[in-house]
């Protein structure tokens, strides 16, 4: 079985500052789930695709989570999981156990690596939201061609995410994830915005008319409460979809306590 293939050492200077490094298992499983079923996302998936898991922590567990999650749909993927901290890098490679999965320093530039999916979760939030546009746009540059990029934030535990999906072109797609039982609200999702959407979450902005409608619809959808939290977020997606909002995906997804809708609904 091939491993995920080195590069010369010093190609390129790592790029961006050190994260916290908290994690947990399970913490990404959400958006593990929404990639392993998203036809985008699949269809990129082919042969022995090379997919990257930046700042995966001072825990690599995401990164091997990651990686046997995706090869229950294509078994050829390899994985290349990339930290700034040197040491979080030597910590990880003992438990490379899978010879699929790889550890290497690297930052925004991915030292070297050309991905067809990479996958950056909580990296940017120390960040400005100018300095996030500018790593949006050193990573898609370092995708392969027809790419993706899957850049979001998430809690600790994992069960409140959102995150946008983007090609070298720019944006495509925006998420939103939860564990419904776990919400008072959808607009509880809101500290969880990526970075270059959550000093957006004002008046006068669509993610806030977005938040904002999703709340009306979960008041609406009050007297499905007794079948349960799940039930009620299907339908509160079910008014959004109503009201006119974009929703790309479907009552199977909706399930899972997710949305996605096109970016242009809340750029």
């Amino acid at each position: 079985m091939a491993r995920v293939p080195r590069l010369a050492a010093g190609r390129a200077r790592a790029l961006g500052a050190p994260t916290r490094g908290t994690t947990n298992p399970n913490r990404l499983r959400r958006v593990d789930r929404w990639l392993v079923g998203s036809p985008l996302v699949r269809a990129v998936l082919d042969g022995e695709p090379l997919v990257v898991d930046l700042g995966y922590g001072a825990n690599p567990v995401t990164t091997v989570e990651m990686a046997r999650r995706l090869r229950a749909v294509c078994p050829g993927v390899r994985v290349l999981g990339l930290e700034i901290d040197p040491e979080r890098v030597a910590a990880a490679r003992p438990s490379a156990d899978p010879p699929f999965v790889d550890f290497r320093r690297g930052g925004f530039e991915l030292a070297g690596a050309r991905p067809v999916l990479l996958r950056a979760f909580n990296v940017l939030r120390q960040y400005t939201e100018a300095e996030a546009w500018s790593s949006w746009e050193t990573m898609r540059a370092r995708l392969a061609p027809g790419g993706l990029l899957v850049e979001g934030t998430c809690d600790e535990i994992g069960r409140r995410c959102t995150w946008v999906t983007l090609t070298a072109d720019g944006p495509l797609t925006f998420t939103l994830a939860c564990l419904p039982a776990g919400i008072d609200r959808p607009s509880d999702l809101a500290e969880r915005l990526p970075k270059v959407l959550i000093h957006r979450n004002v008046a006068g902005e669509r993610v806030w008319d977005l938040l904002r409608a999703l709340d009306a619809c979960w008041a609406t959808a009050a007297p499905y409460a007794p079948f349960g939290p799940r039930a009620r977020w299907v339908e509160t997606i079910r008014l959004l979809s109503a009201e006119g909002w974009p929703v790309l995906d479907d009552r199977r997804r909706w399930r899972l306590g997710e949305v996605t809708l096109p970016w242009s609904a809340v750029a």
